[in-house]
């Protein structure tokens, strides 16, 4: 049965990756209630239980697909089911693919499902359980947008600020903003999986060369950005693109 003691309710995709579960942490501490979903089941409840071990919170840990519908629709009954209630929502799953534009065709269904299919099905499936109580929707998108990058993964990730946009339109007069978070480079398991040593050092000094404030952006930061937009505080932000890239949106320097 939904519990009327609950004050907010987030749902965290990607719940097992760094910056899921950094925005699961942070989300915690801000006092919601976090379900974190993972297509690898077994991390979004490790990364659950670290959080309620730091916490004393009591964070969900799931296994769904976004990219299946029936996964989708059976988390956010789920949801209903238990809660009564979504407030947040945060697609922060992801699948990147380094090829070239020569060989993307390979990866180009899958990184396009992952990034932009699954956020479109979870807010579909979630927009009449968030419209209730009102709530945020937040994307996790990529500096790529503007600056390109793979090829699939850069559309995919130009596509959700439309995607954005276009919701925040559809979606504000049912009280739900909807806005995304575009990162710039951060170390994480996902941006340095496939890399060897030297290639990824030299990754990091490129885009710390990008960056006006020195260094890089850390899970933290982008989940900072996150709960922010997703708090009552941006009750009246929507179709906004926050950047949390030190400046590297703007243009490399020189």
């Amino acid at each position: 049965m939904p519990d009327g003691s609950i004050s907010r309710v987030a749902l965290v995709t990607g719940g097992a990756g760094a910056l899921g579960a950094a925005t699961g942490l942070r989300l915690a501490r801000a006092g919601s209630r976090v379900v974190l979903v993972d297509v690898d089941g077994d991390g979004a409840e490790r990364a659950a239980e670290r959080i309620t071990a730091q916490t004393s919170l009591p964070v969900i840990g799931r296994k769904a697909d976004v990219t299946a519908e029936a996964d989708v629709e059976r988390l956010i009954a789920e949801i209903a089911a238990e809660h009564g209630r979504l407030d947040q929502l945060v697609n922060a799953a992801g699948r990147n693919a380094r090829g070239g534009f020569a060989e993307m065709r390979e990866d180009w269904d899958q990184v396009v499902a992952v990034n932009l299919w699954g956020p479109a099905l979870l807010c579909h499936a979630a927009a009449d359980l968030m419209g209730r109580h009102g709530g945020a929707i937040v994307n996790i998108g990529s500096r790529t947008w503007l600056s390109g990058g793979p090829a699939a993964y850069a559309a995919s990730k130009a596509g959700l600020v439309g995607l954005t946009r276009a919701l925040a339109v559809e979606l504000g007069p049912r009280g739900i903003t909807v806005n995304a978070v575009a990162p710039s480079m951060v170390i994480t398991p996902f941006t340095r999986r496939d890399r060897s040593d030297a290639e990824f050092a030299a990754i990091v000094e490129r885009h710390e060369a990008m960056s006006a404030v020195p260094g890089l952006a850390s899970a933290e930061d982008v989940a900072n950005a996150v709960a922010f937009l997703a708090s009552p505080e941006a009750r009246f932000i929507t179709g906004e693109v926050l950047h949390v890239a030190g400046g590297a949106q703007l243009a490399p320097r020189p």
